[in-house]
C-alpha cells in the first residue's frame, strides 16, 4: 500500500520543562503525515472539504518506545494500511534522526458528507489515484 515519509525538526513550544515532546503532539504529527500523504497523491485536504468531503478521526492508538526531544529531526513515514471504503485507516513510524523508532501509531478516519454529517464511501477520485499507482507498482 501507498505510504510516504516526511522530516521535521521538533520546535522549543511542542516539549514539556524537560525538554521532551509533550504526548498530545503526536497527534498533530501524525495529522501532518497524513495530510502530506494525500498532497503526495496530488490531492489536498482542502480540496476534499471544498468538494463536501470531512475525515474526522475516529480512532487513535499510540505506542511510544522513546522520547523525541527539542530540535531532533523526526521522520514521520505514515502508511495506508488497506484500501479505503467509508474508513481509511493508517499505520505511523515516528524515528528520530539516528534512525531510532520512537513511535508506532494508527488512526481510523471517515469519510463524511459535510453537509449531512453521514459516513460515504472513500471518492473515487482518490480510489482511482490508488489503484492508478499499485498498477505502476506491478508494472501492468
Amino acid at each position: 500500500m501507498h505510504f510516504y515519509e516526511f522530516s521535521f525538526r521538533v520546535r522549543y513550544g511542542e516539549t514539556d520543562q524537560m525538554g521532551v515532546v509533550y504526548h498530545g503532539n503526536y497527534a498533530q504529527y501524525l495529522e501532518m503525515g497524513r495530510v502530506e500523504w494525500l498532497r503526495d497523491l496530488g490531492i489536498s485536504y482542502k480540496s476534499m472539504e471544498e468538494n463536501g468531503i470531512l475525515l474526522p478521526v475516529i480512532s487513535l492508538q499510540l505506542k511510544f518506545k522513546k522520547s523525541a526531544v527539542y530540535d531532533d529531526l523526526i521522520t514521520v513515514v505514515t502508511k495506508l494500511k488497506k484500501t479505503p471504503s467509508v474508513r481509511i485507516e493508517f499505520d505511523y513510524e515516528i524515528y528520530n534522526e539516528a534512525g531510532e523508532l520512537l513511535v508506532e501509531a494508527n488512526t481510523v478516519l471517515a469519510f463524511m458528507n459535510s453537509r449531512t454529517k453521514r459516513p460515504v464511501k472513500c471518492p473515487d477520485y482518490l480510489l482511482n489515484k490508488l489503484l492508478s499507482l499499485d498498477n505502476d507498482s506491478t508494472g501492468d
